[in-house]
């Protein structure tokens, strides 16, 4: 029986074409659809879910708090009084905005974030920008520590009370 020449590279290809198939078709079918994929998707702006509702910075996760911590509200008010008074007051707008009910408007996250890392958020997140337009100076650097920027962030939870 003489086989046409079309129909061997049918039956060449056709079963490397259909193993391809089901290869690919045979993934992982347990796909992830938790908030961890939902905060790698990127807008318009570049930033992820994540960094568009909590800032960006070294802080990439949600932080737990718990009661407030009396020694870490005493070392963030002297950090906040050498460092950030000269720009911020708790209740009235200044060079920056006031700072006694940033946690209703930011998550702890952001407000670290934003104190570790303000040059970043000033190049790339909306909300910090549409603050440069209304505010017109951006926040310096600090050069706060995790356990400074921790400090201040207790101290602001202890003024919101």
């Amino acid at each position: 029986m003489k086989i046409s020449r079309k129909l061997r590279v049918m039956l060449i290809v056709f079963p490397f074409l259909f193993v391809s198939i089901v290869i690919t078709g045979c993934g992982d079918s347990t796909e992830k659809s938790g908030p961890e994929d939902k905060a790698l998707v990127k807008d318009a702006s570049g930033l992820t879910t994540w960094e568009l509702k909590h800032g960006i910075g070294p802080v990439k996760k949600e932080i737990t708090l718990g009661e407030i911590d009396k020694r870490l509200v005493t070392e963030g008010e002297k950090i906040f009084d050498t460092k950030c008074a000269a720009c911020h007051k708790l209740d009235e707008r200044y060079v920056g905005p006031p700072q006694r009910d940033v946690l209703e408007r930011r998550t702890p996250e952001f407000v670290l974030n934003m104190m570790l890392n303000p040059e970043e958020n000033y190049k790339r997140h909306p909300e910090i920008k549409k603050l440069l337009g209304e505010y017109l100076t951006p926040m310096p650097n600090q050069n706060l520590t995790m356990e400074d920027a921790l400090a201040v962030l207790e101290y602001f939870r202890s003024v919101k009370q």
